[in-house]
């Protein structure tokens, strides 16, 4: 089965689910980087309609984006993922769904947060998601992407003892930008930082990229 298949990837991440709630769930308690930027993007957004955490997995970060004030949904390829949100996370609306084929309204959100969520899409898809989610943002909404830095393309066969197929890629921040930018984006602000200690999280250097639909036009 091809790796970067949907189906696979869902199939991965529902066999993973359990352990990878266990492991991740409570990551944000030792990131006060991840945390201080999004408490700032929940300031950004100040009320415009909602945000969904796309990629949510257990509903971590939707969870803390809550707490901080932002009205929150999630959304996750993994059925399994979501019954794992669901559970910890009862006030949180979740639902199934892919970033490369939104079931969303045009214009429906006013941010959207993709921590770690675009790792598992290949170059050549990355474009669709991104026009995706210019699509269903607001004018001047807000997309706060985060991911690893690197050219490398990562094949593990098994996480937390779960056999697995699926690829995880590295990413460059300028070429994420450019994409970003000819999906329709302004790109407002790119950060890097090393990575926290081995036991909090993969030891990768990391990048945020802060982008904005812009407002529409006026009319002549």
């Amino acid at each position: 089965m091809n790796p970067n298949d949907p189906t696979s990837i869902r199939a991965d991440y529902d066999r993973i689910a359990e352990d990878y709630t266990r492991k991740v769930y409570g990551e944000l308690e030792h990131k006060p980087f991840d945390r201080e930027l999004l408490t700032r993007f929940v300031g950004a957004v100040n009320g415009g309609g909602t945000i969904c955490d796309m990629g949510c997995g257990p509903g971590h970060v939707a969870r803390f984006l809550r707490d901080a004030g932002g009205e929150v949904a999630g959304l996750d390829l993994s059925p399994q993922m979501i019954v794992q949100a669901r559970r910890l996370n009862p006030d949180i609306p979740f639902r199934e769904g892919n970033m490369l084929a939104l079931e969303l309204e045009d214009a429906s959100l006013a941010g959207i947060t993709a921590f770690y969520s675009i790792v598992n899409i290949p170059a050549d898809s990355l474009p669709t998601a991104f026009r995706e989610m210019y699509r269903v943002l607001q004018p001047e909404g807000l997309l706060l992407l985060s991911f690893h830095i690197g050219d490398e393309v990562i094949r593990p066969q098994a996480l937390w003892s779960n056999p697995v197929g699926m690829e995880f890629y590295q990413l460059q921040p300028a070429r994420i930008s450019r994409l970003l930018v000819h999906a329709g984006f302004d790109v407002d602000e790119i950060i890097e930082r090393d990575p926290y200690a081995p036991e909090v999280e993969y030891q990768s250097r990391r990048a945020y990229v802060l982008a904005r639909k812009p407002a529409c036009l006026a009319a002549a």
